[in-house]
């Protein structure tokens, strides 16, 4: 049974805390589906998961590729996972269920802390979710490192 992380995004880019969870994640040897709101903001990331660190390749593909099954991180709109991904990372307020979280090893939550309709939409999700019985923690990095605030 999966659990929902949240992460409060305060003092890094969205793109950099999604390379280090896809890190992570691979090294668990998970794969991850990145599930969007906005086909153009999901291609910004792709780009930038693509300018990474020379040191650390992170094979990604978007979704709609003739190889979208062979990809070990998929990013796209749609909910279906393509890619037999284990563990789902929703950016831009996107949608994920307590269902998915049950069958899941995974699911993370990523929100910009900066941003007060992502704020109230994550509140949304954690109320949503936990109500339903999902297993949920909160992550912050308000004091520079990654600590865990909360858990239901």
């Amino acid at each position: 049974m999966g659990a929902a992380y949240f992460y409060h995004l305060t003092q890094r880019p969205l793109a950099d805390t999604l390379r280090m969870l896809l890190d992570k994640s691979l090294a668990n040897g998970w794969r991850v589906a990145v599930r969007g709101t906005d086909a153009a903001g999901l291609e910004a990331l792709d780009q930038a998961l693509w300018l990474g660190p020379p040191d650390s390749f992170l094979p990604h593909g978007m979704a709609g590729g003739q190889s979208d099954v062979d990809q070990p991180v998929l990013l796209g709109t749609g909910t279906d996972v393509l890619n037999g991904a284990v563990c789902v990372m929703a950016v831009q307020g996107a949608e994920v269920t307590a269902q998915e979280i049950v069958s899941l090893e995974r699911v993370c939550i990523l929100f910009d802390g900066h941003d007060e309709a992502a704020l109230a939409r994550a509140r949304v999700q954690w109320k949503s979710l936990t109500g339903a019985g999902a297993s949920a923690q909160y992550w912050s990095e308000e004091s520079g490192r990654w600590e865990k605030k909360a858990e239901a």
